[in-house]
């Protein structure tokens, strides 16, 4: 396995460009869920780019739920250096709420509904951002940030145990690989563009056209 190889740059918007009243905290993380799930996706296929199998399917599917709660974690700690408690709170549960919406709408099309009887994806999506996010908030920040400024970065362990949770989700060929590919290439990848987009939407004045940069697409 390789780093990933250099891919056309995607571009997210990520600034409100309409002055007027501060935005509320589910409007931010309506924002944010889009980002987020594209985010998501481009690590996905900046994987495959990098000759990780990942098949379409329950594999696809299970590599996505991974990488989305790491990203909730990860937005739920900036938001916390910028929201009050309530607030805060308010915004990452409807952030939860709106990924678990989107990635619910693509498992249907690509899976088909769930078996009589079985929890539905948002059932399990939320149950995994439960379960999950107390494990990393058992993990701090990198003393060392590449960018003080763009707010908080995840340490060693708290990427690590990203690359641990997405081993099962490959096939045994690939996991010998997967952490180091996530830590030195996907994870600080998708760190960036969250820090920027927060950093972004969560600055009241209206700006110009600028996009957040994110290869891959």
């Amino acid at each position: 396995m390789s780093t990933t190889p250099h891919t056309p740059a995607m571009r997210i918007k990520s600034h409100w460009f309409k002055p007027g009243a501060g935005r509320s905290a589910a409007d931010q993380a309506s924002a944010m869920a889009f980002i987020v799930f594209r985010v998501a996706q481009n690590m996905l296929k900046r994987m495959r780019g990098a000759q990780f199998d990942i098949d379409a399917g329950p594999p696809y599917f299970a590599f996505l739920r991974e990488v989305l709660v790491f990203l909730v974690a990860v937005t739920d700690r900036i938001a916390h250096a910028r929201l009050e408690t309530d607030a805060r709170s308010e915004f990452t549960v409807a952030l939860v709420r709106h990924l678990a919406r989107t990635l619910e709408e693509n498992e249907i099309d690509l899976l088909g509904p769930v078996a009589a009887g079985a929890p539905s994806y948002t059932d399990t999506f939320v149950d995994l951002v439960n379960e999950l996010t107390q494990h990393y908030a058992e993990f701090g920040a990198d003393p060392r940030p590449a960018d003080p400024a763009a707010g908080f970065q995840p340490d060693f362990a708290f990427v690590r145990y990203l690359g641990h949770r997405l081993e099962p989700t490959l096939p045994a060929k690939d996991r010998l690989w997967v952490i180091e590919q996530v830590m030195a290439a996907e994870a600080p990848e998708a760190v960036s563009v969250v820090q920027r987009s927060m950093r972004d939407l969560f600055d009241p004045a209206p700006r110009t056209a600028r996009r957040s940069r994110l290869s891959g697409e």
